[in-house]
């Protein structure tokens, strides 16, 4: 996978999805078992070099060196259960044929031990991993893997270390992960040839994104003088020029015990680690020099500026302003911790949020629409650099933007900031360090990860706090201290680079004659003899991928080693106010209080329910009582870790055509401050503000550029999305909330002149929506913090809103649905129920329906969907699940039917779906699944049992019962270029 990482030098950061499931602490032992290693202790070829306590993430950072070859080695003892290994090299490439990303790729495609083809995909099937995955960033190559499960961690240890040390990069390999010439057909040799290859593919699909090709270009203009300088992904029309013997020469060079570095982190023992990474890999290999340093990039000493086209946007709200531009500053090296530190927190404070110096003269200008790509800090290259301009302007107004850009540098120059800003800057630094996340190892791997790599201290980058005190000390020793650093690094820095792109109508027929100019070179290269091994290799390829091979040289886990049973998590429900259901979930959540609500849609009419995203999206941005929006985004950020607003839309378990219909609000604090939170969502739900016009126009514009930006990245999303419409009715309202069909009004309220008849849409919705009619509430917090927790929550409740009268459900078939009273130990914890309305709709009728979405990408996405059953339904444990194209979809269907799979492909499938139903909760998200869902845990343990028995008769009993053609229906959905197959179908709609 291509990741352009923007993790070093930022902070460690919580999710912006309040529900993410999440890490738990609960003793000190790995901790302390760090600390009893000593520096110079000798430890199965490896030396300990540092020890050091960094009590702030509790955790222990033990550093160590391997004797023979130096390979570097981070071990972060923490009492976490979701073990984390990740080995990282430093990858430099020189050209933009992609190379260090076709490796990647081809070193997971089998090894000397373990032979077989995609070993690391067919791992996923025989592990409970929690992650699995490989990254090329700018400088280096990332390979993590995490896992509760102390055998598959040794498991998926030995297959990651041969594959990075020793893969067969066979010839074939390369030809399928890169690049080859092949026949569009590729058993025809009268077809004509054609480019083709996973990561060639992948970068044609990757540049079709404007926002990546812009963020590309700006590294690669500001750091033009090494690595940066080429695009490590690969561009397209560079990739045919890469060589198999240049793959393996890369490999020799970079994917050496010399030039890497072992993280491992979690509570599993270090010296088994150490043990297994010396014997299976390290001890085979001796020192070399690696000679993979990257320069400092020679300072400029004067400003640059380049342009660059792009294709159009179909979606821009406003075809005339589809121009970007930018202006990025080189700031300084990544290995100096503190001055990095203080450059990100300075870049937040330039560009976060609706109170920041650049929000309010750039986004709020109404020159454009939102920031620039790639806008604030980035810390992941050898020099960290800072961008800030706009998107969706006019091409005329690239002069005025970098007019308000220098006016706003000498401004905050001048001015400084308030010191309210920044420390509700620290006090978000504050909540990051107690969230806890059950990703928290991956996410320290790939925050350390670019610092490491340029040679910086990984433990000192760790030691938030101390950071934290020093930047307190420099702003008080020296109240101009970030205005110093403004003038240092922006106005008086010669080394600054204007970067514009305008879009170009025939920009993709440009990229499309390009890239055919460079295959007409080819071919007319080639010999009749060269073509004719051509067409012989790729029914070679073709040969290789349907073959059946022996997979035995694998290790796998057995269905055995699953835990049978779940714990329960023990839940009170009581009323608040005697009305409204309250759940509270006791948990070791670090002083950090967990709040949910969510309220019914039922009663809304149908005419405002499109705009009910939008409403959550601007209702906690628009001020609330006696708050404008700036002071009220300012008390947001001193008192809370956020407050979000989103569409609930819940299937019900039991029923396909019966679902939840609400709006889930989420919000988190430090423990101190749950009645100031509280006191907001007070006022947000009783008098929030909706009279300012031009603010309510700057989020609108906002937010249809981001949804028009996100379509190349979730895609899949949209057609996966598209393509359930038509198959339940809460599939309508999630195409309606979530879909293209909301892209689309949001282009078209971005494209109003007079805003006005939508702005007053949302007094409307706050009627049916903020109030105590039908709303349910949740609390995760401390067992000590329950109490206080609960008397705050009863002041909400009792404080908000109720109807004046009774309103009635839209649609009349309401279900009134209690959630199952579980047993725990001998005991019943609570006879108390949250009972939720939920929506039946009798007249509905799933039809089949296949959409084409024509965009101006030269790649497809494609989604299919079939309608099956619900949660509790026996056959629920034997839904499959395929993301292939659709014709390998039929394929799967007709395999599935035959039941010619074997018992080690149903233990296989059982422990991938394990994997995922055992994936581990953080304390915030206990209970979650009962809150929201209505699933208990007593309905989990009965869907886990159904799940271990079942066998291969009730698998070609489910495939025969859903999946074959005329049995259920249908969905499908293509988002992608003119297709000519389709347009000749008359049962595809074109949109």
């Amino acid at each position: 996978m291509w990741s352009r990482y923007r993790a070093a030098g930022r902070l460690l950061s919580i999710s912006r999805s309040l529900n993410r499931k999440s890490w738990r602490w609960t003793s000190v032992s790995a901790h302390e078992r760090a600390l009893r290693c000593t520096v110079g202790e000798q430890i199965h070829g490896f030396t300990v070099t540092e020890v050091t306590a960094v009590p702030e993430l509790f955790l222990t950072a033990v550093k160590l060196s391997h004797d023979n070859t130096g390979a570097r080695y981070l071990h972060v003892a923490r009492e976490d259960s979701n073990n984390l290994f990740s080995i990282q090299f430093r990858t430099t490439p020189m050209d933009s044929t992609g190379v260090p990303h076709i490796l990647e790729h081809t070193v997971l495609c089998g090894s000397q031990k373990y032979p077989c083809r995609d070993p690391f995909f067919k791992m996923l099937n025989r592990s409970l991993s929690t992650f699995m995955n490989a990254f090329t960033a700018s400088d280096y190559t990332l390979y993590p893997f995490s896992t509760q499960n102390p055998k598959d961690f040794q498991n998926l240890l030995s297959v990651y270390l041969d594959a990075v040390f020793f893969p067969c990069l066979r010839q074939l390999d390369f030809w399928q992960e890169g690049w080859r010439l092949e026949h569009e057909n590729p058993t025809d040799p009268e077809t004509p040839l054609v480019f083709k290859g996973v990561v060639f593919n992948e970068m044609k699909g990757a540049f079709t994104d404007n926002e990546r090709l812009f963020a590309q270009h700006l590294q690669n203009k500001l750091l033009p003088d090494h690595t940066y300088g080429v695009i490590s992904g690969g561009d397209p029309l560079s990739i045919p020029d890469l060589t198999w013997e240049q793959l393996r020469q890369f490999h020799a060079t970079h994917y050496h015990p010399s030039n890497s570095r072992f993280f491992t982190y979690g509570n599993f023992p270090l010296e088994q680690h150490l043990k297994q990474i010396h014997e299976e890999a390290l001890v085979k290999f001796q020192r070399i020099e690696s000679n993979t340093d990257i320069p400092k990039q020679k300072l400029w000493k004067n400003p640059r500026e380049h342009c660059i086209k792009c294709g159009l946007d179909s979606f821009a709200a406003d075809p005339s302003k589809q121009t970007t531009v930018s202006v990025s500053y080189l700031l300084t090296d990544i290995t100096d911790t503190f001055e990095t530190f203080t450059l990100s927190l300075l870049s937040s404070l330039l560009v976060d949020g609706p109170n920041s110096p650049f929000y309010k003269a750039l986004i709020e200008s109404g020159v454009g629409t939102d920031f620039s790509p790639d806008v604030g800090f980035n810390g992941s290259t050898r020099e960290a650099y800072f961008s800030v301009g706009l998107q969706g302007i006019a091409e005329r107004d690239v002069d005025a933007v970098k007019q308000i850009i220098a006016r706003t540098v000498d401004e905050v120059i001048a001015k400084g900031f308030e010191e309210d800003r920044i420390e509700a800057l620290l006090h978000k630094i504050e909540i990051q360090l107690k969230h806890q996340s059950t990703s928290f190892g991956l996410a320290l791997t790939s925050y350390i990860a670019s610092c490491w790599n340029q040679d910086g201290d990984p433990v000192e980058l760790l030691k938030i706090a101390d950071k934290v005190s020093r930047f307190r000390q420099c702003l008080k020793e020296n109240p101009r201290f970030l205005q110093e650093k403004v003038e240092t690094y922006f106005k008086d820095n010669p080394h600054r680079l204007t970067l514009s792109m305008s879009p170009e109508e025939t920009y993709c027929d440009k990229q499309a004659k390009m890239e055919a100019e460079k295959l007409k070179q080819r071919i007319s290269a080639l010999s009749g003899e060269e073509k004719k091994q051509i067409f012989e290799k790729g029914l070679e390829l073709i040969a290789l991928q349907s073959k059946s091979e022996d997979t035995s040289c694998l290790p796998a886990l057995k269905v055995s080693d699953i835990e049978p049973k779940i714990p329960f998590t023990l839940l009170e429900t009581t009323l608040a106010a005697d009305e409204i259901p309250v759940q509270y979930c006791a948990q070791p959540t670090n002083g950090v209080v967990y709040f949910r609500a969510v309220s019914s849609l039922n009663t809304l009419p149908e005419e405002l329910k499109p705009y009910v995203p939008l409403f959550c999206n601007v209702i906690t941005k628009m001020g609330c009582g006696a708050l404008d929006y700036r002071e009220q985004a300012q008390k947001i950020e001193l008192k809370t870790g956020g407050m979000s607003v989103s569409p609930h839309i819940i299937p019900d378990d039991s029923h396909l055509d019966v679902y939840e219909q609400g709006v889930l609000f989420s919000s988190l604090c430090l423990d101190r401050n749950l009645p100031d939170m509280m006191h907001l969502w007070s006022e947000i739900f009783n008098n929030p503000r909706f009279e300012e016009e031009e603010h309510f126009r700057v989020l609108v514009k906002k937010t249809a550029q981001e949804l028009s930006n996100g379509i190349p990245d979730c895609g899949h999303l949209y057609a996966s999305i598209r393509a359930s419409k038509n198959l339940t009715p809460s599939g309508e309202l999630q195409e309606m909330f979530s879909g293209m069909d909301q892209v689309k009004l949001m282009k078209r309220i971005a494209e109003m002149s007079d805003i006005k008849p939508v702005l007053r849409k949302l007094p409307r919705i706050k009627k049916y929506l903020l109030n105590s009619d039908n709303i349910r509430c949740s609390v995760n917090a401390a067992p000590q913090q329950i109490s206080e927790a609960s008397k705050e929550v009863e002041k909400f409740v009792k404080g908000i809103t109720k109807s004046k009268k009774e309103r009635k459900p839209v649609r009349p078939h309401v279900i009134e649905k209690s959630s199952d009273v579980r047993p725990v130990g001998h005991e019943m914890l609570n006879s108390l129920q949250i009972t939720r309305k939920l929506i039946n709709d009798p007249t509905f009728k799933p039809c089949q329906m296949k959409t084409h979405f024509v965009l101006p990408f030269p790649v497809n996405y494609i989604g299919e969907c079939i309608r099956t059953v619900p949660y509790t339904a026996a056959d629920y444990a034997r839904d499959p699940n395929s993301l292939a194209t659709l014709k390998t979809f039929e394929k799967a269907v007709e395999w599935a039917k035959s039941g010619e799979f074997t018992q080690q492909d149903i233990d296989e499938a059982k422990l991938a779906v394990f994997a995922a139903v055992d994936a581990p909760i953080a304390p915030s998200d206990k209970g979650m699944d009962h809150f929201l869902y209505g699933i208990s845990d007593e309905m989990k343990q009965s869907h886990r049992e159904r799940l271990f028995a079942v066998n291969s008769d009730k698998l070609v009993d489910v495939s025969n019962k859903y999946l074959a053609v005329g049995k259920s229906t249908h969905g499908l959905a293509v988002l992608g270029p003119e297709n000519t197959d389709i347009t000749k179908d008359p049962s595809w709609v074109k949109r």
